[in-house]
């Protein structure tokens, strides 16, 4: 009796021991996870935070040594000289002319390749997925030399449908492979009574299926959005001679100071988050649509 009595103090002063270093555990793991997510926070926005207040800081305050973080004043000639440049006004207007166009082409054309893949039968089909998805794996400089023949050829040359044809190189074969994917994860049945209803392929495609895939039609169109809009290379090359065609991101690589040395750096960093705002409200507004689509189409239906 005495020691099983004595066994129970040892035994109540363990298990409170391992609670302790139970509790203490999980507060560790809470402070180290919480870490993370603020450093975390902390790299993705610093960046866009430091844009934000370069662009309303004087130019003294932007080549001040040692850095000065936080501007001396608030200054909004940046923004000024910005929204009251022309070319870079015209350059907005034809990166967003630009970035649709190419976002509705991909689509219409994608959803119908994507179909064919995802839901028909026929022979080659593995092999033609993987030559599409090959074509996404080029970099742009790789293939710069034979698009700027084919554009010069076809007396394309500064001008907006240049661009178009050209980003429909990155944006198209991607769109295809994703949207295959929705596809072929949606049940046959679906179709299949579609079809017993009287209705035509065609109207099983745009009635049924595609409603069911717009969350995929929303992650393709929001990515190959932001892909055009952030487009440089490209547009440099085929609009090299004429600023009428050119979109924003050269536009602003070809602001110019005041004088030969001057570096405009203040309404560089104005012009970039003039630009980088539309992204970021298109993303917030459409979060919840573009975690269905990354996520639906992952596992079969």
């Amino acid at each position: 009796m005495a020691t099983v009595a004595a066994t129970k103090p040892r035994a109540t002063a363990a298990s409170a021991t391992s609670r302790r270093q139970g509790t203490f555990s999980r507060i560790v793991g809470k402070v180290l996870f919480w870490a993370l997510v603020v450093f975390i926070l902390i790299y993705t926005v610093f960046p866009f935070l430091w844009a934000v207040l370069a662009a309303i800081k004087p130019n003294a305050d932007i080549a001040a040594t040692p850095t000065r973080y936080l501007p001396s004043e608030v200054f909004w000639g940046n923004l000024e000289y910005v929204l009251e440049n022309g070319d870079f006004l015209r350059a907005l207007r034809n990166s967003v002319i630009v970035s649709l166009t190419t976002v509705v082409l991909a689509l219409v054309f994608g959803s119908f390749c994507a179909y064919a893949m995802g839901r028909m039968k026929f022979r080659g089909k593995t092999i033609t997925l993987y030559l599409i998805l090959s074509m996404t794996m080029f970099p742009a400089i790789a293939i710069l030399g034979s698009l700027f023949q084919m554009i010069r050829a076809t007396n394309l040359y500064n001008t907006i449908p240049a661009l178009v044809f050209t980003y429909m190189t990155f944006t198209l074969p991607f769109t295809v492979w994703v949207l295959a994917n929705f596809f072929r994860a949606m049940p046959g049945e679906l179709e299949e009574s579609a079809l017993v209803d009287g209705s035509t392929p065609f109207q099983a495609f745009y009635k049924i299926l595609l409603p069911l895939a717009l969350p995929g039609l929303v992650t393709t169109g929001l990515l190959g959005f932001i892909a055009a809009w952030n487009e440089f290379l490209f547009s440099l090359t085929f609009t090299n001679t004429s600023f009428s065609a050119r979109t924003v991101q050269p536009a602003i690589a070809s602001f110019s100071g005041r004088s030969q040395y001057d570096e405009p750096w203040g309404a560089i960093m104005a012009a970039s988050v003039i630009v980088t705002v539309p992204l970021v409200a298109l993303v917030l507004i459409f979060q919840r649509k573009i975690l269905g689509g990354l996520t639906a189409g992952a596992v079969k239906g």
